[in-house]
């Protein structure tokens, strides 16, 4: 069974194929106010006061401006600014998020034959500890700051892994019991779910573009499973709790990310070493570990070298998420994860020579022009909320 694992505290992902040689659908796995809050009030405060004092400083023609001087307005230096910080933020997960998968399926293709059966879950756990160690050292290098391990706080964040892990299970079930063009299917309806969640929880407006963006995404995914179409009890069933989990885990890390009192480098840590706590038990249930320690030719510094770059692509995945959805939201974050299918499917083509068939074409070209009209409305609503 081939696995590719992007792992995020929020959508990590995972590609793998499941008994029948299908491949898994991407998966998406996953700052406090400190001292620098109020000194920064007082530096506001000076500035005030040198506005105050502007009248009094001759202009560029060598004139004072009188009283009525227009002063410069700051509303739309702050609606550019926002709109670059949630444009970054999209572009460093989608980056981090495609990179992810493409490390795993070089992992898949090297070793996946070796194995008598799959390391899935393993594979989570090995690079979450990979990502531990990241954030560790990153922390005594004095390079980011976080409190020591706490178990009230790791209690709060506890829902954001516990909903993670049912994304995970539901995903791997789905594609038991049905075809990846059916799991595309509903993983746009999900999409639909987190949007609607986002207005009713968070109070998010949705503008007709973006309805319009999600719906032609949908119906893409219909149309290129339109010759595969059959679906079972059990395989709606495990479809739908995944739509459930992976829209909660969504919407869940918004409200974690502004409740739990972390920076994000925290919640990084918190999440990675919860991941380790809830999924090595199931490893070691389930056979991965044991099929692990038994296959000698994965014992190699190779495969831990490669294991361990794809955590260091996850640490900064993590961060990536955590970010993308404080920046822009459950909705947007929903939408880059769908869009992301399109450079895994080209770079799948160009790297491993997996062949594109005219289904996935016709999804790649929907799935562009939907995420083109998205990206006009959000610059739309952009606009608007800065006054322009």
């Amino acid at each position: 069974m081939s696995i590719g694992v992007k792992m995020s505290p929020t959508n990590t992902g995972i590609t793998a194929r499941s008994p029948s040689k299908q491949p898994m659908e991407d998966v998406e796995l996953g700052s406090s106010s400190g001292p620098g809050h109020r000194r920064h009030g007082s530096l506001k405060a000076k500035n005030s006061d040198l506005e105050d004092l502007q009248p009094l400083v001759p202009n560029g023609d060598g004139q004072k401006p009188g009283p009525m001087s227009p002063r410069p307005s700051h509303g739309e230096d702050h609606g550019s600014s926002s709109v670059a910080k949630s444009v970054i933020a999209s572009a460093m997960y989608s980056g981090c998020s495609v990179g992810m998968v493409l490390v795993n399926k070089s992992l898949a293709s090297n070793y996946n034959h070796l194995i008598a059966g799959d390391l899935n879950i393993l594979l989570v756990v090995f690079q979450a500890v990979a990502a531990v160690i990241c954030v560790e050292t990153c922390k005594r290098a004095g390079w980011v700051e976080y409190p020591s391990f706490d178990l009230r706080t790791a209690r709060q964040w506890a829902p954001v892994n516990l909903l993670f892990c049912g994304m995970l299970f539901t995903g791997m079930a789905s594609l038991e019991h049905n075809s990846v063009p059916m799991v595309t299917v509903f993983k746009n309806i999900t999409n639909i779910m987190t949007t609607i969640g986002d207005c009713m929880i968070y109070g998010a407006t949705v503008e007709f573009l973006v309805i319009a963006a999600f719906g032609i995404m949908l119906g893409g995914a219909v149309m290129a499973a339109r010759n595969d179409a059959d679906v079972t009890q059990a395989g709606l069933f495990w479809m739908l709790a995944n739509c459930v989990c992976t829209s909660g885990y969504v919407l869940y890390l918004k409200f974690a990310t502004k409740t739990v009192k972390l920076s994000k480098f925290g919640m990084v840590f918190y999440n990675n070493v919860l991941c380790t706590c809830f999924l090595f038990p199931v490893s070691v249930m389930n056979g991965e570990f044991a099929t692990f320690m038994g296959t000698k030719a994965l014992h190699t510094v190779d495969y831990a070298v490669k294991n361990g770059f794809a955590g260091f692509v996850g640490f900064f995945l993590n961060f990536a998420s955590l970010n993308c959805v404080a920046q822009t939201g459950p909705t947007t974050y929903a939408m880059i994860g769908s869009l992301n299918k399109v450079p895994i499917a080209i770079f799948g083509y160009v790297i491993f020579d997996n062949a594109i068939s005219e289904q996935t074409w016709t999804f790649i070209s929907i799935s562009l022009a939907g995420g083109i009209l998205y990206t006009i409305a959000k610059l739309r609503a952009g606009r608007r909320k800065s006054g322009k």
